[in-house]
């Protein structure tokens, strides 16, 4: 049988036609393999949200050690409320909560307790309007939790008539909001310090160790309202100095699984005393900023008497704040008591001392506290003379804590979502770059493939036509 000469052109058309089946099916297939997986690198998992769990634990369950007080059952009405504080600046808030703006009044919606008198109740003011709550988009973060609390509170600072007084009854102003979407049911619970004891606050009572649980009120999304804390300071409690409290809030709804909480300190400051002539003693407030490093506290001592006297300085401060490296001629008592020698002060003068303050992430976020600070001059005739008083310790790291939502779990403030997550490192972003290198590696592939299809059809076509049908020898 005659066989048949098979143009060179025909036989390359032949050899590239597989190679580039084989190109197109290699790109083919590596871009399915490969463009799924980086698709998926590329989208973010969802952030982690704060879920409700169980009811937190009311912190007024806990027992501080403070003077004992006598237990009551727990009071069915709330204080009374009155109207807020401006606002200067608008509440930090940070997701999932929501930022809803204060009502023009402030009292939040109360009703009477069934079997209790009713007492008076300022007007229930009109409810702000609350964001609608939108559905998570396919795929994206759940909805938030629609339980928020805030609360701040002020300061209890005594005048100097309290040198002169057996006990001095004062107030203390505490101040909740609603941050979250529905109506909560709120509760509110304070600690006094030791020394201090509450004196008659209406809808509160003593629940054992210094501590106090109130009623409960009933307020709307977004409600902004204050009560006042009947406090009672004994004559003696300057000798207790420094001396902080702190009130917390827990808030839950009717539906809604968990609850929430929220708490912030207090400090009692006391004025220099007891009174005495030819000394003088200030102190200036120590302020710690967002970055939580060291501060300074100012003291001055001053000698107001008619001879020379010799000076010494006693710095006392609360748990959690210490003196780290102190001055040429201070040195540590104790942990938390750092004396200084300020040497011979003359009649009119003053010495000044600035000391270095540090204070560890919990006792910043428990801000404000106070210290105090003594004063003693020595002087060349006479008697020894001392004053103490107390300064306010204050943290930004406690005004930017986020508004109270729902239980998250512990350290969940330091997590960082999958879309925050550094790309730059053996991830999601080495995964582009190696799916970027695999796709264009096939696609040079499929390009040589029809390169090489393209030149052997440009040699076929630039030979001659014979035809198929001659032999070899009528060829020639």
């Amino acid at each position: 049988m005659a066989s048949v000469d098979v143009p060179p052109g025909r036989r390359a058309r032949g050899r590239s036609a597989p190679l580039l089946a084989m190109s197109l099916t290699l790109g083919l297939l590596t871009a399915i393999a490969v463009v799924p997986g980086w698709a998926t690198a590329a989208v973010p998992e969802a952030s982690p949200v704060a879920s409700a769990t169980d009811p937190a634990e009311d912190p007024g369950d806990e027992t501080p050690t403070a003077e004992p007080t006598e237990t009551a059952p727990d009071p069915t009405t709330p204080p009374p409320t009155i109207e807020p504080p401006a606002e200067t600046t608008p509440p930090a808030t940070t997701d999932p909560t929501p930022t809803t703006g204060a009502p023009e009044t402030s009292a939040p919606a109360t009703g009477p307790t069934p079997g209790a008198g009713t007492s008076s109740r300022p007007p229930v003011p009109p409810v702000p309007p609350v964001p609608p709550v939108r559905p998570p988009a396919p795929g994206g973060a759940p909805a938030q939790h629609p339980l928020g609390i805030r609360i701040t509170t002020g300061d209890i600072t005594l005048s100097s008539g309290y040198w002169n007084a057996a006990s001095t009854n004062t107030t203390l102003r505490v101040t909740v909001t609603n941050t979250g979407t529905t109506a909560e049911r709120i509760r509110l619970s304070y600690t006094l310090p030791a020394g201090l004891t509450d004196a008659g606050t209406e809808g509160c009572a003593a629940s054992g160790g210094g501590a106090y649980r109130c009623g409960e009120w009933t307020a709307a999304a977004g409600a902004r309202f204050s009560t006042l804390v009947r406090v009672r300071i004994s004559g003696t409690a300057w000798r207790r100095m420094p001396l902080s409290g702190s009130v917390a809030v827990t808030a839950s709804a009717p539906g809604v699984t968990g609850a929430v909480s929220d708490n912030e300190g207090f400090a009692v400051l006391f004025p220099p005393g007891p009174p005495a002539p030819g000394i003088a003693l200030h102190a200036d407030e120590v302020a710690f900023d967002i970055s939580g490093a060291a501060s300074e506290l100012g003291v001055r001592l001053g000698n107001t008497g008619k001879v020379d006297a010799t000076g010494r300085v006693d710095v006392v401060l609360p748990a959690g704040v210490t003196v780290p490296a102190p001055p040429a001629g201070c040195v540590a008592v104790e942990e938390t008591r750092t004396r200084c020698d300020v040497g011979a002060i003359p009649a009119g003068g003053r010495a000044e001392l600035r000391l270095p303050v540090e204070a560890t992430p919990d006792a910043q976020r428990d801000a404000p506290l106070s210290g105090a600070v003594v004063g003693q001059l020595d002087p060349r005739s006479g008697r020894t003379r001392q004053v103490q008083m107390s300064f306010r310790i204050t943290a930004a790291a406690a005004l930017a804590t986020p508004v109270a939502a729902a239980p998250a779990p512990t350290g969940s403030q330091g997590v960082l979502g999958a879309g925050d997550a550094d790309t730059g490192g053996d991830g999601a972003g080495s995964v582009q770059r190696t799916a970027i290198i695999l796709i264009v590696v096939s696609a040079l592939l499929v390009v040589l493939a029809l390169w090489l299809a393209t030149t052997s059809l440009r040699r076929r076509l630039a030979e001659p036509v014979t035809d198929p049908g001659r032999s070899p020898a009528t060829q020639e």
